[in-house]
């Protein structure tokens, strides 16, 4: 779950940044006692999520509106759903729509995004999770978004897990020298990654014992020989041009995880809206 301080303070900053000094549209016509009744309508099909953080929007703004939350977090939605309802001084239901919407509408996109690469796996014993390809100062609800689609996680930021790319095994000169000067600085509870290009890499690096083999931009044929090489000596990860329409092939060639950019950076938003 989203940390609801961390959701509070984002939500604050894109209220600031919208809100200015004042809406001075809203404040020259609706009266500060107005009281609106307004819901939030699918106007496609989809998975909902970010609904809390709409919610939030609003309760900053005022404590007088209610709101009544009609959907689950990753549940599928479709046009015409009515997923909340809200209740309160119009004044600040207007004030919060565009940032609330903001949010929901990338948030579901994602979700909905994420759902379509899974479901195209179905039951294959394969993971979708995402990359630090995300919308800087958005990443928690980018990830979060990915869990509510029903894919997994990659690491969160760069100390998380060490990740040995080409650009880390040129400047180390091999991969194995990259590997083994990784390994002296780095703390037991941190789990080693190495992407390989070519077999003669993945070769190189199993008796090394990093955790994780990436298969980066590999064919096909050359990613199932690989993981015939690695025969379950570490979790095999592939990455690189993955799309809707060949992640089931990559999933066949028996990988555990299929890392994707696109299910959060080329997400659409899901269109929703609010019908006051």
């Amino acid at each position: 779950m989203l940390n609801s301080f961390y959701v509070e303070e984002h939500v604050k900053n894109a209220l600031r940044e919208d809100i200015g000094y004042g809406d001075v549209t809203t404040e020259s016509i609706v009266a500060e006692d107005r009281i609106f009744r307004a819901k939030l309508v699918s106007r496609g099909e989809g998975v909902i999520c970010g609904l809390k953080v709409f919610e939030t929007v609003f309760k900053i703004l005022s404590k007088d509106i209610e709101i009544n939350l009609l959907y689950n977090e990753g549940e599928n939605i479709k046009k015409g759903d009515i997923l909340a309802t809200l209740k309160g001084p119009g004044k600040y239901i207007l004030l919060g729509e565009r940032v609330a919407l903001n949010y929901i509408q990338r948030m579901s996109g994602i979700a909905t995004e994420t759902r379509k690469y899974q479901d195209a796996i179905g039951d294959l014993p394969c993971k979708i999770v995402d990359t630090r390809k995300t919308t800087p100062g958005f990443r928690a609800f980018e990830k979060y978004s990915v869990k509510c689609g029903g894919g997994a996680l990659h690491r969160f930021n760069l100390s998380d897990c060490a990740m040995i790319k080409d650009n880390h095994i040129g400047f180390a000169g091999s991969v194995t020298n990259a590997v083994n000067l990784v390994k002296a600085n780095l703390s037991h509870a941190h789990k080693i990654e190495l992407e390989c290009d070519t077999l003669n890499q993945v070769r190189e690096a199993l008796p090394l014992g990093v955790d994780i083999i990436m298969l980066d931009n590999m064919p096909l044929e050359t990613m199932k020989e690989a993981v015939e090489i690695i025969n379950h000596q570490a979790i095999v990860e592939a990455s690189g041009n993955v799309t809707l329409e060949n992640v089931r092939a990559i999933a066949e060639c028996g990988v555990d995880i299929i890392s994707s950019s696109a299910i959060a950076a080329k997400a659409p938003t899901l269109d929703l809206g609010i019908d006051i």
